[in-house]
């Protein structure tokens, strides 16, 4: 007899597994269909011997400290704080839009100050926001629109961004000054060996059970288990009683080249002109040192496992309908991004579950948070390298599966 059987091995279901196990004492299965765990953040090192991140890019950041200091626990971090670039009008310019951005496009040298009056003359005021589209041109006007956003978003979404809740959009800022980061949380580093090892040290407690390539459905009848935590998609439980709610995948296309350097910047996005949305440079993320280089072209599509809730006015009425069923669903707990059909950060699918298991053990979030099994580990700036070609030995988290 389990205490959780817990369907799903990425943040949700991994943060949980370990404070209920290492927290509370108790006796937790965790599934998933991959033969990984990690869920979507997985990382390994490929033939060439570069740490790679199998589904795109993840970059952590947050301005949560119980998150950090939890994370903490099972990881050393490298400091990074992300930069991207797009590729508009022939030459790769920061974004978010900030002044560089600007000048550099139209060849004008503006101050920060002159840079709010030129965004306010080409704005379009909108009376209400309501949609992705309104969001920017009401800030920065149509033409950075269509050069910046409207083809990304077509691309990413396949919607215009006139049929996408404002919320999208309103994720990426627009600013005045110089500032080239892309996020300006608190906390921005990379786990020092990598997510995957941080996900390893999370689940190594003798009261976790792991079994991958397995199905929730083939086993739900004779794992014995007192509440189920549940982390895939809603729909999918409740067997689409109600329609299925619409997710946007990704299909990933890696390529290694026998250059130390491809791109000059961690990633470089493509709103217009070509197939892909973006690029990704994963030595730039890890800082690890390689004669070779490793790429991710990102190529949104349909089909695919479900990466990203489509924020809708009509999907979200669809889900109102599935979480009434949730909640009325006697020990099943629904947590993160594909369980709750919201577009999370990992840090917020992290406050979560520790939200959670702060409600189920009685306890306050903060508390939760703590485990006292050792100290948080001194930030570490220079990667370790061990193994052939930088890699690192890998514990088998294969301990058992559904075939």
């Amino acid at each position: 007899m389990f205490d959780y059987l817990i369907v799903g091995a990425g943040y949700a279901g991994s943060v949980l597994a370990e404070r209920l196990a290492r927290g509370s004492g108790k006796k937790v299965l965790i599934i998933d269909r991959r033969n990984h765990i990690a869920g979507n953040a997985f990382d390994h090192y490929d033939e060439a011997g570069i740490l790679v991140h199998k589904y795109g890019p993840h970059i952590f950041h947050t301005n949560s400290a119980d998150v950090f200091n939890y994370l903490s626990i099972f990881t050393e971090w490298r400091p990074y704080e992300h930069r991207v670039q797009a590729s508009v009008d022939g030459q790769l310019v920061p974004i978010p839009i900030n002044l560089d951005t600007i000048n550099r496009l139209y060849g004008l040298n503006l101050s920060s100050f002159e840079l709010q009056e030129w965004f306010a003359s080409v704005a379009e005021p909108r009376d209400r926001i309501r949609t992705s589209e309104d969001v920017v041109v009401s800030k920065v006007g149509r033409e950075l629109y269509e050069k910046f956003f409207r083809g990304y978003t077509r691309k990413q979404w396949g919607l215009d961004p006139s049929e996408l809740d404002s919320s999208v959009i309103a994720r990426v800022p627009t600013r005045t000054n110089r500032d080239d980061r892309y996020f300006t949380d608190t906390y921005q580093a990379m786990p020092l060996r990598g997510y995957t090892r941080m996900f390893e040290n999370m689940l190594d407690h003798p009261n976790i059970k792991i079994m991958l390539k397995t199905d929730y459905a083939d086993i739900e009848d004779w794992v014995p288990h007192r509440e189920l935590i549940y982390t895939g998609p809603v729909d999918e439980f409740f067997s689409f009683s109600y329609g299925k709610l619409p997710y946007r995948s990704l299909a990933f296309k890696h390529q290694t080249f026998d250059v130390p350097v491809f791109q000059p910047a961690p990633v470089v996005n493509y709103p217009n002109e070509h197939p892909y949305t973006r690029v990704t440079e994963f030595k730039y993320l890890t800082g690890q040192e390689h004669s070779k280089t490793s790429v991710v072209y990102e190529h949104p599509c349909d089909g695919g496992d479900p990466y990203y809730p489509v924020p809708r006015p009509e999907n979200t009425e669809i889900y109102k309908k599935y979480q009434v069923l949730a909640e009325a669903t006697p020990d099943v707990h629904f947590v993160g991004r594909l369980a709750t059909y919201k577009y999370y950060n990992m840090d917020q699918v992290v406050a979560q579950a520790l939200t959670l298991y702060a409600r189920l053990s009685g306890t306050q979030r903060a508390e939760a948070a703590k485990v006292r099994m050792a100290r948080v580990k001194p930030v570490a700036t220079i990667p370790a390298k061990s193994g052939k070609n930088g890699r690192e030995k890998s514990r088998d988290w294969r301990l058992g599966s559904g075939d």
